[in-house]
């Protein structure tokens, strides 16, 4: 029977399953009590496989390892899960983030609820398989599965200028997915590998690495695509824009898992199979990152006065460590980089729940419009925040340790690169402090009086709690137990690109 149970699969499926079930005509009334089981499968099946992993045998070091035949196995195609140390923490944050946002998509009373659930449920289902795929083309199928429903819900149930909005999401991701999609075939067909398995990738390569010419073609045509749906700088604007418009959950989804698909890719794929490519383009990548996402990008941060636009820019500002980290070329910039890709996606997934409900208290999203929101809705300005301060990397908060990693590695890289990226902690301070003041301390404004003499408001519901107290839980035990997550990653880490490249040539 143990044979027959296997964890990634089930977390895969269920959501998928479910998200069909509802779409073949259950009543509304079934449909929400199955999507808490669709949502809560994948949650169990992460924590099982985090719970157990140290206590498996890696193979090729990934555990929990099975393929499946999916009739194109000639071709090196086949459904093959598993996860190594890389893939682990990220398995794990999706189905925490995905559980979240399902309770909060639950309750949200959302218009044609049934159909809202089905398609973040088949976005959950996708971004399980995105971290549990260790064929590459899967990786990239699942990715695909998980973004369609993006741009129909940004479309139909999005805010202002949604339509624009899930306009350009289409076509700047559409763009993206496209040339990361030419990168992986020009990838396996330069390898001779015959394989989209990524051991089996690696291992040939290892033995008959690419010349330095191609790697470094492949690298720049990977950066480039996977770069556009990262939101890397100058690449970037339809993140703000998408996830100001989007409805909530799908946000929640969006920037805090799938947007990581971009680094996941360059960390699991880009980086070991192609060393010497990431070395022509480490110094490109660090500055684009430190001056378009950290500095710029933080400077219309500050600049911005609409919460949601303001935790969208943010998202895209973080993203500029991220990057850095992978360009400092070492495992422990690497191993930072996924430690800050978990505590991003946590931290940012509760940010824009608790935008939300803001929203629903004030009617408002302008910060020059609110007020004194701290007497009526404690808990609601406790959560946002303990939220504000994990952002800006706060010790206790999981985002900590990934950002003092990446400064750490990127020391050694670059003193003035570093000097630089350390100087968006400050800004993110300046922009989350300000948020924080502005909405809950200070006297209410005139509009905050007018909504109030209608309607007090009100603290968070325990619906509303439940869905931020998970994400705020994992966020603090992560950031007092980095231990949680750092046995796994470091043998996933054995060597640094940069030697990696040396060894190469």
């Amino acid at each position: 029977m143990a044979a027959l149970f296997d964890p990634l699969l089930i977390a895969i499926v269920a959501p998928l399953a479910v998200a069909l079930a509802i779409g073949c005509g259950l009543p509304k009334r079934w449909s929400v009590r199955l999507a808490y089981v669709g949502f809560g499968i994948p949650l169990l099946m992460a924590l099982h496989v985090w719970w157990h992993y140290s206590a498996q045998t890696p193979v090729s070091g990934y555990a929990f390892l099975r393929q499946y035949s999916t009739g194109l196995d000639g071709l090196g195609v086949s459904l093959k899960l598993g996860l190594n140390g890389v893939a682990l923490p990220l398995f794990v944050m999706a189905g925490i983030v995905g559980f979240a946002a399902g309770l909060y998509a639950i309750q949200s009373q959302a218009e044609r609820l049934k159909i809202y659930l089905m398609l973040l449920l088949v976005m959950q289902g996708g971004l399980m398989g995105v971290f549990a795929s260790v064929d590459i083309l899967f990786l990239y199928f699942f990715h695909e599965l998980a973004l369609i429903p993006t741009f129909i819900m940004v479309g139909v149930w999005g805010g202002r200028d949604r339509g624009y909005a899930a306009m350009k999401m289409t076509i700047y991701l559409t763009l993206g997915a496209m040339i990361s999609l030419l990168g992986l075939i020009a990838l396996y067909a330069r390898s001779g590998a015959n394989t989209f398995d990524l051991i089996a990738l690696r291992e040939h390569l290892a033995r008959f690495p690419l010349a330095e010419a191609v790697q470094r073609d492949l690298f720049g045509l990977l950066a480039l695509g996977l770069g556009v749906l990262v939101s890397l700088w100058p690449l970037h604007t339809w993140a703000p824009l998408g996830y100001g418009a989007a409805p909530s959950s799908n946000a929640m989804l969006h920037a805090g898992v799938l947007k990581k698909f971009g680094l996941y890719t360059l960390i699991q794929v880009a980086l070991p199979l192609l060393p010497a490519g990431h070395a022509h383009w480490a110094s490109a990548l660090a500055w684009l990152a430190v001056i378009g996402n950290v500095l710029i990008v933080g400077f219309v941060t500050i600049a911005q006065r609409d919460l949601k636009q303001m935790i969208g820019y943010s998202s895209v500002m973080h993203m500029g460590y991220a990057f850095l980290g992978i360009a400092a070329g070492s495992a422990v910039g690497v191993g930072g980089v996924i430690l800050m890709m978990v505590a991003h996606g946590l931290s940012v997934a509760l940010l824009f729940q608790l935008a939300t409900c803001i929203h629903h208290r004030t009617q408002t999203f302008a910060l020059d419009e609110m007020g004194g929101l701290a007497r009526p809705a404690p808990v609601l300005a406790a959560l946002f925040v303990a939220a504000t301060f994990a952002s800006i990397g706060l010790p206790g908060f999981a985002n900590f340790w990934g950002e003092l990693a990446i400064f750490v590695a990127l020391w050694k890289y670059s003193p003035l690169i570093t000097a630089l990226a350390v100087s968006g902690v400050v800004i993110s301070a300046v922009y989350g402090l300000r948020a924080a003041s502005r909405v809950f301390f200070g006297p209410a404004t005139e509009r905050m009086n007018e909504v109030a003499s209608r309607q007090a408001p009100s603290d968070l519901r325990w619906s509303e709690r439940v869905p931020a107290l998970v994400l705020l839980a994992a966020l603090l035990f992560i950031g007092f137990w980095p231990r949680s997550l750092s046995p796994a990653i470091n043998p996933a880490l054995p060597a640094s690109p940069v030697a990696a490249a040396s060894a190469s040539r």
